[in-house]
């Protein structure tokens, strides 16, 4: 029998989650500070204006960026600020679609973003008139593994389809089912690189390599088959679907020489995600964020694309005069006189408030 491979268990926590809200106008009142005619006015103006940019706009107790276009999915509206992107419309049933973002959830926790969107809809004369239902919910658990000692063989699932991704000749995603039901097993760490550039996640962790993340990817009629309809059924209940997906839906195994797979003995791993769901009163980690280190997260980001096109600078002016070495204080030279050429102090303040408005509001 092989050695199971050493594995070390990082966080568990909510992902992604969808909810549909019924939000009407608050009974008694006349006249309403969430006006789908203003709004619609505002994009009207961006859109004839040509920008691809949102525009900053301030509604109750929250900023938003309102998009200039509407949703693919039929909503007139896109609002989205660094915890919330909210679909709206006022012909739309249900009226309010809001997907809660990752970096929310993980710092702030569901019922408390839940709680901040009801907040918000009665600081604009609005309240639900039916109770809020869940349309995608994203389970998440996080292991340090060095390197992982199975293969897609090695897992026995329900699902009728499945797919596994490679780069370099290297596994990077285990794939399992599809629709309302999607088990993914993939490297994180590739992910954020390649992908979602989420390297908050480090500070998470508390480390920065190796990280491989077990997914659950559930819409509503799943959730529905549990009876998880609302915020408050999610945290009575995820025990429930979890164990059933850890236990029933799919297992981790270890090869072995017995031609049914189902006797092959459970993987070290998964018998650890089913010891922690077994023992689990309430899923999501809430930990504090810090604004500098997010800040500071930014700098190195920026500082290293900088660097990466001060290269492409030098290279450029050494092509144009023959000469064959520029160092950096040069490069820097040059790229100074450059950027006075194109500097336009008339807009400068306008567009870095602007970013400053974009980065506050959850835009990259």
């Amino acid at each position: 029998m092989e050695i199971p491979v050493q594995f070390r268990f990082l966080i568990s926590g909510f992902d992604t989650i969808e909810c549909a809200y019924w939000l009407m106008q608050k009974p008694g009142l006349s006249d309403t500070p969430f006006d789908f005619t203003v709004l619609g006015v505002e994009k009207e103006i961006l859109r004839a204006s040509k920008s691809k940019r949102p525009t900053w706009i301030r509604l109750g107790t929250e900023e938003f960026l309102l998009a200039s276009h509407g949703t693919g999915s039929g909503y007139a509206f896109l609002l989205e600020n660094d915890v919330f992107s909210v679909q709206c419309g006022e012909f739309n049933k249900p009226n309010f679609f809001v997907a809660f973002r990752s970096f929310a959830l993980w710092h702030i926790g569901a019922q408390a973003l839940h709680q901040r969107f009801l907040t918000w809809a009665g600081s604009v004369g609005m309240v639900p008139y039916r109770p809020e239902k869940l349309s995608r919910v994203d389970l998440t658990f996080d292991y340090q593994i060095p390197e992982i000692d199975f293969d897609e063989d090695s897992f026995i699932s329900m699902a009728d389809k499945d797919a596994q991704h490679r780069k370099d000749g290297r596994v990077q995603t285990f794939r399992f089912g599809s629709g309302d039901l999607v088990l993914r097993v993939y490297n994180k760490c590739d992910e954020i690189e390649e992908k979602s550039a989420k390297s908050w996640f480090y500070t998470l962790w508390g480390v920065e390599s190796g990280v491989w993340r077990i997914e659950w990817q559930t819409r509503k009629e799943i959730l529905k088959r549990f009876g998880i309809r609302t915020l408050e059924d999610l945290a009575e209940r995820q025990g429930d679907l979890l164990r059933y997906l850890v236990n029933d839906h799919t297992t981790l195994r270890i090869s072995g020489g017995d031609s049914n797979r189902s006797r092959w003995p459970l993987h070290s791993l998964w018998i650890d995600l089913q010891q922690r769901i077994e023992a689990m009163e309430g899923l999501g980690v809430v930990r504090e964020c810090d604004p500098q280190t997010m800040l500071d997260e930014r700098l190195i980001r920026l500082g290293t694309s900088v660097y990466g096109y001060m290269k492409r600078l030098a290279a450029i002016y050494c092509l144009k005069s023959s000469n064959n070495k520029i160092g950096l204080e040069e490069a820097m030279e040059k790229l100074s006189k450059l950027l006075n050429r194109i500097h336009d102090p008339l807009n400068w303040d306008g567009d870095v408030q602007r970013r400053i408005d974009e980065m506050r509001l959850g835009q990259r």
